[in-house]
This record gives structure tokens, sequence and C-alpha cells, in this order.
């Protein structure tokens, strides 16, 4: 039996860069986490511990606070994409880059340097480059939605542990993690993501929804359809339950109007929707 050194990648995860351009006394900020790994020609340094190909974790690190100063932040699939091309560029054992990145929002209170954190979702990006060719995921997470109404479940397969009954009223809700894949690397980065949320968003909405999984397939759907630039939507939907609390103990009835919101065990519900001409995704597309 032969043992072999099987795939691998290394890098520095969660390198947190806050990035402030001065206009004269208008500032704006930019807030992000950033994770880079790195492979390519590396099997002696996990055989041999010869670590000549080996860019180190903390050079990594800097060269996220370089080029903050040096090129600024705007989109960050932009930003993602400039560290990417570099690593794979300037080091010839390094034959992919993937550059992970987590935004957050700051809005403006008053004037030009007062911000409050943005309570809403994270922007995400992720880059790859290899020896052939070069993809863009943008997404987001935490993007919570509830109907409180408009949302049915039934006809559900049962057996002897089955205790759900159905329903043809219930809230439902989640927290929206989506990623979707462009179909090439330039773009009008932010025009596109503000499109592809307002998509999900009104598709969640508009979706009277029979399941979770038909309102999935029916926002990535809107996504595809409206938005020629992406070939792929990635979507996961935990279901945050509310269920009804009986109130007949106290004399009352609950016309689904008072809930209990229960954080766990949860319905985890994920899936992908793509067109049918969609290049193949990247091998490390995760």
């Amino acid at each position: 039996m032969a043992i072999v050194l099987g795939p691998n990648r290394y890098g520095k995860a969660e390198t947190r860069v806050v990035r402030v351009t001065r206009d004269g006394g208008t500032h704006r900020i930019k807030d992000l986490n950033v994770s880079v790994a790195l492979s390519g020609a590396m099997d002696d340094v996990h055989l041999t511990g010869d670590n000549t190909a080996v860019l180190p974790t903390d050079t990594q690190k800097n060269t996220v606070f370089a080029f903050a100063r040096k090129h600024g932040i705007g989109a960050i699939e932009d930003f993602g994409l400039l560290l990417a091309r570099h690593f794979t560029g300037s080091q010839p054992a390094i034959t992919h880059a993937r550059v992970e990145i987590r935004e957050y929002g700051w809005r403006r209170i008053t004037g030009g340097h007062s911000f409050v954190r943005d309570g809403g979702e994270v922007r995400t990006a992720l880059v790859h480059r290899g020896a052939e060719a070069e993809s863009v995921v943008s997404g987001l997470t935490d993007l919570v939605v509830l109907n409180s109404t408009g949302s049915e479940f039934h006809g559900f397969a049962r057996d002897e542990y089955t205790t759900l009954e159905p329903t043809d009223d219930r809230i439902l809700a989640t927290a929206v993690t989506a990623q979707w894949r462009h179909r090439s690397t330039t773009g009008e980065w932010d025009d596109s993501y503000a499109a592809a949320r307002d998509g999900l968003l009104r598709a969640f909405a508009e979706t009277h929804s029979l399941s979770l999984q038909q309102t999935l397939y029916q926002m990535g759907r809107r996504v595809l359809a409206e938005r020629p630039e992406v070939c792929e939507v990635r979507l996961s939907l935990p279901n945050r339950h509310h269920f009804p609390v009986d109130l007949e103990p106290f004399g009352m009835d609950n016309d689904n109007e008072v809930f209990f919101a229960a954080d766990r065990p949860y319905g985890l519900i994920e899936g992908t929707v793509l067109t049918d001409d969609a290049p193949a995704a990247p091998a490390a597309f995760d």
C-alpha cells in the first residue's frame, strides 16, 4: 500500500483590514475580513520540510494591508482579483489562489466622519485564480427575512415518527446565505450585487410558498432571469421555525398571532439553480 500526499493548500485566514479614504472632511470606510489560501508545487514542504516554495502567511497578511494602502479598496470582487493575480503572478510555485472576502457595512451618522455599524447582511466575494482560468463568486450571508403569511406546508411524507401537523398558514423565516457565480471576471460589481440582492428579496416576498425548497428555487431563478452576467446561484436557507403558542390553558385563543421563535434545531434547505449553458464550475468552488 502506497501513501501519497493529497490536495492541500495554506494561507492566512481572517485578516481584518479597515481602510479609511479621506476626501477633505468627508470620510469613507471599507471594513473587510480577508482570507487567502494558496496551492501549487508544495509537495516538498510537506514531505521533507523544504520551505523554498512557501510564501509565509505573514507575508500574505502584509500584502493585504499594503494593497489596501497602495490601491485602495473599491468593490471587494476587484480587491480579491487584485490579490489573487498578485500571488499567482509573483510566485512560480503558486498555481492557484483562493481569496475570500467578507465586507461589513457602515452607515454615516452625521457630518463626515461618524458612522454606525450596519446591522444588515454581510457582503461576500470568493475569487479563484488558477493556471487556466479565474472566477468570481459574489454573495451575501445573514440576510434575515420573514413572511408572516403566504406560506404553507402539507402533503409531506409520514411515518411512525411523524408528529408535525400540516398547515396552510405559517410564518416563513430564514437567514439567507447566497452565492452567485459570474460568467466573467469583469463587471459592474456594486450594481450587480444590488440588483441580485433585490431579486432575492422580491422573489422571497412574492412567492406563495408551499415549501422552503420551492422558495429557494424561485429566489435563484429570479436572479438568473434578471441578471445575464450570472450563471449559477447557490442558496443555503435555515428554516427559522415559528410555532404557535398554545394559549388555551389561559382561556385564550391564538389565531396565528402569538408564536414561539425556536432557534434550534432547524431545517436546513440548500440548493443550486443554474442556467443550462453555465460553464463548468471550477473544482475549487467551495
